[in-house]
């Protein structure tokens, strides 16, 4: 599992479909003179259409990465943008949200790079062979903008109850509050009840 943050999502088991294009997603820093480079990609649903699990739909995603060289190791900041198709938490619709978030890596060049990945508890701290030239970016991008999707997916406070909303789930959770409210007072009056009758005893008692 990886954790960035306060979100947390499995590693992803998938073969995207621009695989076949993998120099899209690739880059090749050995060619890279030491500094800071950019780079911006776009993914669509095409990009995710292999995932196994994903909570978001119509994805249009603008990804730029920032990528400062150094002599034994590389700074990555990938910044996301785009929107995406999601179920609403309240009404059940389907709802367009923007997404927007940023992320920070620091690659390591090492000699083995498998084993200091698994001690490493650091998630933003990635290891690779002093003899690989390339960086694979798939998985990543995967990642970071799966973790841009809000965790809370409402509609906004103007379109709440708005025509785009389930009219009729509104009315079943409307209900159901309005249930809970009635239940919650009949039971603050039982308690009511009780203190009364324990209250009338006492003050019976010779």
């Amino acid at each position: 599992m990886l954790v960035f943050g306060q979100k947390a999502l499995p590693s992803p088991s998938f073969k995207p479909k621009v695989m076949s294009k993998r120099n899209v997603f690739e880059i090749a820093f050995v060619g890279l003179k030491p500094g800071i480079h950019e780079f911006s990609y776009e993914v669509n649903d095409q990009f995710f259409a292999e995932a196994e699990t994903r909570d978001f739909t119509n994805c249009l995603a603008q990804v730029k990465l920032t990528l400062d060289k150094k002599t034994s190791f590389m700074l990555l900041k990938f910044e996301i943008g785009g929107r995406a198709d999601v179920v609403c938490d309240r009404c059940s619709n389907v709802i367009t949200m923007d997404l927007w978030d940023e992320f920070n890596m620091v690659v390591k060049m090492v000699d083995n790079p498998e084993e200091m990945n698994d001690k490493e508890e650091d998630p933003d701290i990635y290891y690779i062979s002093r003899t690989e030239s390339h960086l694979h970016l798939n998985e990543w991008i995967f990642e970071f903008v799966s973790l841009s999707v809000p965790m809370q997916k409402t509609c906004s406070p103007e379109e709440f109850g708005g025509p785009k909303c389930n009219q009729e789930v509104l009315a079943k959770l409307k209900l159901m509050e309005t249930h809970d409210d009635q239940s919650n007072a009949n039971d603050l009056w039982k308690g009511l009840d009780q203190f009364r009758t324990t209250k009338g005893k006492r003050q019976r008692k010779p």
